[in-house]
Protein backbone atom coordinates (compact mmCIF):
# COMPACT_ATOMS: atom_id res chain seq x y z
CA UNK A 1 0.00 0.00 0.00
CA UNK A 2 1.37 3.64 -1.13
CA UNK A 3 2.32 5.35 1.65
CA UNK A 4 2.75 9.41 2.18
CA UNK A 5 5.94 10.65 2.98
CA UNK A 6 7.15 13.96 3.37
CA UNK A 7 8.74 15.68 0.70
CA UNK A 8 12.25 15.57 3.14
CA UNK A 9 12.06 11.56 3.13
CA UNK A 10 11.07 11.30 -0.52
CA UNK A 11 13.68 13.57 -1.55
CA UNK A 12 16.64 11.33 0.79
CA UNK A 13 15.39 8.37 -0.91
CA UNK A 14 16.41 9.71 -4.39
CA UNK A 15 19.48 11.38 -3.38
CA UNK A 16 21.06 8.80 -3.25
CA UNK A 17 20.86 7.74 -7.03
CA UNK A 18 21.62 11.69 -7.80
CA UNK A 19 25.03 11.45 -5.65
CA UNK A 20 27.00 9.62 -8.53
CA UNK A 21 30.07 10.90 -9.68
CA UNK A 22 30.13 12.15 -12.98
CA UNK A 23 32.30 9.31 -14.18
CA UNK A 24 29.79 7.18 -12.99
CA UNK A 25 26.77 9.13 -15.06
CA UNK A 26 27.62 8.03 -18.40
CA UNK A 27 29.64 11.19 -18.87
CA UNK A 28 32.61 12.84 -17.65
CA UNK A 29 33.15 15.73 -15.13
CA UNK A 30 34.06 19.24 -16.67
CA UNK A 31 33.83 22.87 -16.51
CA UNK A 32 30.65 24.15 -17.10
CA UNK A 33 29.95 25.16 -20.38
CA UNK A 34 29.82 28.60 -21.64
CA UNK A 35 26.38 28.76 -22.63
CA UNK A 36 25.60 32.06 -24.73
CA UNK A 37 21.32 31.54 -24.06
CA UNK A 38 21.90 30.95 -20.45
CA UNK A 39 22.31 34.20 -18.74
CA UNK A 40 23.79 34.64 -15.05
CA UNK A 41 20.63 35.95 -13.67
CA UNK A 42 18.33 33.06 -15.18
CA UNK A 43 15.96 31.09 -12.38
CA UNK A 44 17.34 28.50 -13.74
CA UNK A 45 21.29 29.57 -14.73
CA UNK A 46 22.40 27.54 -11.02
CA UNK A 47 20.22 24.25 -12.16
CA UNK A 48 21.99 24.17 -15.42
CA UNK A 49 25.50 24.75 -14.08
CA UNK A 50 24.85 21.85 -11.77
CA UNK A 51 23.57 19.34 -13.93
CA UNK A 52 26.50 20.41 -16.39
CA UNK A 53 28.67 19.22 -13.77
CA UNK A 54 27.43 16.31 -12.67
CA UNK A 55 27.17 15.22 -16.18
CA UNK A 56 23.37 14.63 -16.41
CA UNK A 57 22.39 17.20 -19.22
CA UNK A 58 24.58 18.52 -21.73
CA UNK A 59 23.91 21.07 -24.26
CA UNK A 60 21.93 21.32 -27.77
CA UNK A 61 25.57 22.29 -29.17
CA UNK A 62 28.75 23.49 -27.51
CA UNK A 63 27.44 27.30 -27.29
CA UNK A 64 23.50 26.80 -26.50
CA UNK A 65 21.41 24.73 -24.07
CA UNK A 66 18.40 25.75 -25.45
CA UNK A 67 16.56 25.89 -22.46
CA UNK A 68 13.50 27.04 -23.47
CA UNK A 69 13.66 23.87 -25.96
CA UNK A 70 10.91 21.37 -25.48
CA UNK A 71 12.23 18.30 -23.42
CA UNK A 72 11.94 14.48 -25.94
CA UNK A 73 11.04 11.17 -24.10
CA UNK A 74 14.51 10.52 -25.52
CA UNK A 75 16.20 12.79 -22.98
CA UNK A 76 14.11 11.97 -20.19
CA UNK A 77 15.32 8.57 -19.78
CA UNK A 78 18.87 9.23 -20.85
CA UNK A 79 19.21 11.71 -18.11
CA UNK A 80 17.32 9.00 -15.54
CA UNK A 81 19.38 6.15 -17.26
CA UNK A 82 22.66 8.48 -16.10
CA UNK A 83 21.57 8.59 -12.81
CA UNK A 84 21.65 4.93 -12.47
CA UNK A 85 25.16 5.27 -13.93
CA UNK A 86 24.71 4.37 -17.39
CA UNK A 87 24.29 1.02 -17.48
CA UNK A 88 24.76 -1.50 -19.98
CA UNK A 89 21.43 -2.72 -20.60
CA UNK A 90 19.48 -4.77 -23.66
CA UNK A 91 15.97 -6.28 -23.76
CA UNK A 92 14.59 -9.12 -25.84
CA UNK A 93 11.99 -6.95 -27.78
CA UNK A 94 13.08 -3.13 -28.11
CA UNK A 95 11.03 -0.70 -29.27
CA UNK A 96 10.81 -0.70 -32.95
CA UNK A 97 11.90 2.81 -32.90
CA UNK A 98 15.34 3.08 -31.03
CA UNK A 99 17.54 3.28 -33.78
CA UNK A 100 20.48 1.05 -33.49
CA UNK A 101 23.59 2.64 -32.33
CA UNK A 102 21.36 5.97 -31.50
CA UNK A 103 22.76 8.00 -28.60
CA UNK A 104 19.47 7.30 -26.29
CA UNK A 105 19.36 3.78 -27.74
CA UNK A 106 20.71 1.81 -24.35
CA UNK A 107 18.97 3.92 -22.12
CA UNK A 108 15.61 3.18 -23.80
CA UNK A 109 16.36 -0.14 -23.41
CA UNK A 110 16.65 0.23 -19.95
CA UNK A 111 13.92 2.24 -19.30
CA UNK A 112 11.18 -0.16 -20.73
CA UNK A 113 12.72 -2.89 -19.14
CA UNK A 114 12.62 -1.11 -16.05
CA UNK A 115 9.14 -0.64 -16.38
CA UNK A 116 9.74 3.59 -16.95
CA UNK A 117 9.01 4.12 -20.08
CA UNK A 118 6.06 2.14 -22.24
CA UNK A 119 5.59 2.81 -25.99
CA UNK A 120 2.49 3.69 -27.32
CA UNK A 121 -0.40 1.30 -28.44
CA UNK A 122 1.96 0.38 -31.30
CA UNK A 123 4.86 -0.15 -28.76
CA UNK A 124 6.49 3.16 -30.30
CA UNK A 125 8.85 4.89 -28.44
CA UNK A 126 8.47 8.30 -29.82
CA UNK A 127 12.18 9.59 -29.25
CA UNK A 128 11.86 13.06 -30.55
CA UNK A 129 8.68 13.63 -28.87
CA UNK A 130 7.69 16.44 -26.50
CA UNK A 131 7.20 15.68 -23.03
CA UNK A 132 4.08 17.52 -21.20
CA UNK A 133 4.59 18.00 -17.69
CA UNK A 134 1.87 15.50 -16.57
CA UNK A 135 3.97 12.72 -18.91
CA UNK A 136 7.25 13.94 -17.07
CA UNK A 137 5.55 13.97 -13.70
CA UNK A 138 4.55 10.06 -14.40
CA UNK A 139 8.32 9.11 -15.65
CA UNK A 140 9.67 10.63 -12.70
CA UNK A 141 7.08 8.78 -10.56
CA UNK A 142 7.75 5.54 -11.99
CA UNK A 143 11.79 5.98 -11.20
CA UNK A 144 10.74 6.65 -7.91
CA UNK A 145 8.89 3.38 -7.93
CA UNK A 146 11.93 1.32 -9.90
CA UNK A 147 14.50 2.57 -6.95
CA UNK A 148 12.02 0.89 -4.34
CA UNK A 149 11.18 4.03 -2.54
CA UNK A 150 7.49 5.06 -1.33
CA UNK A 151 5.95 8.38 -3.35
CA UNK A 152 4.41 11.17 -2.23
CA UNK A 153 1.26 12.79 -1.77
CA UNK A 154 0.70 16.26 -3.01
CA UNK A 155 -2.74 18.16 -3.10
CA UNK A 156 -3.76 18.73 -6.52
CA UNK A 157 -7.03 20.53 -5.90
CA UNK A 158 -4.58 23.39 -4.81
CA UNK A 159 -4.33 23.93 -8.48
CA UNK A 160 -7.33 25.86 -10.28
CA UNK A 161 -6.48 23.64 -13.45
CA UNK A 162 -6.39 20.37 -11.42
CA UNK A 163 -9.35 18.95 -13.13
CA UNK A 164 -7.51 19.00 -16.52
CA UNK A 165 -4.62 16.69 -15.49
CA UNK A 166 -5.36 12.76 -17.20
CA UNK A 167 -6.69 10.40 -15.00
CA UNK A 168 -3.58 8.07 -15.77
CA UNK A 169 -0.95 10.80 -15.39
CA UNK A 170 -3.03 12.20 -11.20
CA UNK A 171 -0.97 9.93 -9.23
CA UNK A 172 2.72 10.76 -11.24
CA UNK A 173 1.66 14.36 -10.56
CA UNK A 174 0.40 14.33 -7.08
CA UNK A 175 3.87 12.65 -6.57
CA UNK A 176 5.84 15.45 -8.18
CA UNK A 177 3.93 17.91 -6.29
CA UNK A 178 4.30 16.39 -3.62
CA UNK A 179 8.31 16.02 -3.43
CA UNK A 180 8.08 20.26 -4.88
CA UNK A 181 9.19 18.53 -8.26
CA UNK A 182 6.73 20.19 -10.00
CA UNK A 183 5.43 23.26 -9.13
CA UNK A 184 2.41 25.75 -10.68
CA UNK A 185 2.06 29.10 -11.39
CA UNK A 186 -0.60 31.84 -10.58
CA UNK A 187 -2.52 29.03 -9.36
CA UNK A 188 -2.34 26.63 -12.22
CA UNK A 189 -0.34 23.12 -12.76
CA UNK A 190 -0.63 23.45 -16.60
CA UNK A 191 -0.15 19.76 -17.43
CA UNK A 192 -0.57 19.75 -20.91
CA UNK A 193 2.05 22.23 -21.33
CA UNK A 194 5.04 21.34 -22.86
CA UNK A 195 8.46 20.79 -20.22
CA UNK A 196 11.20 22.36 -20.78
CA UNK A 197 14.98 22.21 -20.61
CA UNK A 198 15.62 24.27 -17.86
CA UNK A 199 12.62 22.85 -16.35
CA UNK A 200 14.24 19.28 -16.57
CA UNK A 201 17.46 20.97 -15.14
CA UNK A 202 15.41 22.33 -12.02
CA UNK A 203 13.60 19.22 -11.31
CA UNK A 204 17.24 17.55 -11.44
CA UNK A 205 18.27 19.94 -9.01
CA UNK A 206 15.86 19.63 -6.38
CA UNK A 207 15.98 16.22 -6.72
CA UNK A 208 20.07 16.54 -5.72
CA UNK A 209 18.97 19.19 -3.08
CA UNK A 210 17.65 17.37 0.10
CA UNK A 211 14.81 19.23 1.70
CA UNK A 212 15.36 21.11 4.89
CA UNK A 213 12.94 21.15 7.88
Amino acid sequence: MKKRLSALTCAACLCAALALPAAAAGAPAASVPAYTDVAADAWYAEAVEAVSLGGYMTGTSEAAFSPNAAVTRATVVTVLWRLEGAPAFSVEAPFPDAAAGAWYETAAAWAKGKGIAAGNDKGRFNPDSAVTRQELAVLLHRYAQYKGGDVAEGTLSLYSDAASISAWAREGMAHAVGLGLIQGSDGRIDPGGAATRAQLAVILQRLMTPAMG
